[in-house]
């Protein structure tokens, strides 16, 4: 899966001029939280709700609503972007996509094609990614399980389900704290809770948990 298959799209972007009132009142309008800044079509910066409410007075202030309006009238959004942005490409893995982001603790990322901004990968894209990964969205039966780390047990685990015709919903893989084994977490249907515990029991090292 690729950054372009799950990017959001059409992407909204702002000015850097943009006072920072009608800035906020954008995001709110769109629902978005974080935008690219474009001036004359190329990225400068971007920018998100923290920015923009970090820049805002605290409530502790002194100043009356009408100063603190005129204030925040005058603060731009050059003023409080990040210019120093990281971005991807459409043909960017997605899961590469997710590692810049964690490691750099950052919430999105704009995605560019032949230096133009094209949509942008945010951590709820992620999201979105990885409840489809544990299909969240679909009833079956749940097995989180342990397995050894060797070639074979995962193939083992997946034709015993088969040989008894459920059919897998998800599928996912996460490393153990003892490097030796693999934490497995699956779903499928067409099997009880029953027929899938007896299914697994024996080609896995422990169930760690089975829920419908």
């Amino acid at each position: 899966m690729l950054v372009g298959d799950r990017m959001s799209k059409p992407v909204v972007t702002i000015q850097p001029d943009l006072p920072l009132p009608e800035a906020l009142n954008l995001m709110k309008k769109e629902h978005i939280r974080r935008m690219p800044v474009v001036k004359d079509g190329k990225l400068v910066g971007i920018v998100s709700d923290k920015d923009l409410l970090n820049a805002s007075p605290s409530s502790a202030t002194s100043l009356s609503i009408w100063e603190i309006n005129y204030l925040l009238s005058k603060v731009l959004v050059s003023e409080v972007m990040s210019g120093n942005v990281m971005t991807v490409t459409e043909d960017t893995p997605i899961e590469q996509a997710a590692r810049i982001m964690a490691d750099n603790k950052i919430g999105g990322l704009p995605v560019m094609r032949d230096g133009q901004v094209i949509g942008i990968i945010t951590e709820t894209d992620l999201f979105k990614v990885f409840l489809e990964l544990l299909g969240a969205r679909e009833a079956g039966v749940r097995v989180t399980a342990l397995i050894e780390d060797k070639p074979g047990r995962l193939a083992a685990l997946t034709e015993a389900i088969a040989a008894k015709k459920g059919n897998f919903i998800a599928l996912g893989q996460f490393t153990d704290a003892n490097l030796s084994n693999k934490i497995v977490t699956f779903k499928v249907k067409g099997l009880t809770l029953e027929e899938t515990k007896e299914t697994v029991g024996p080609v896995v090292k422990e169930i760690l948990d089975i829920r419908s």
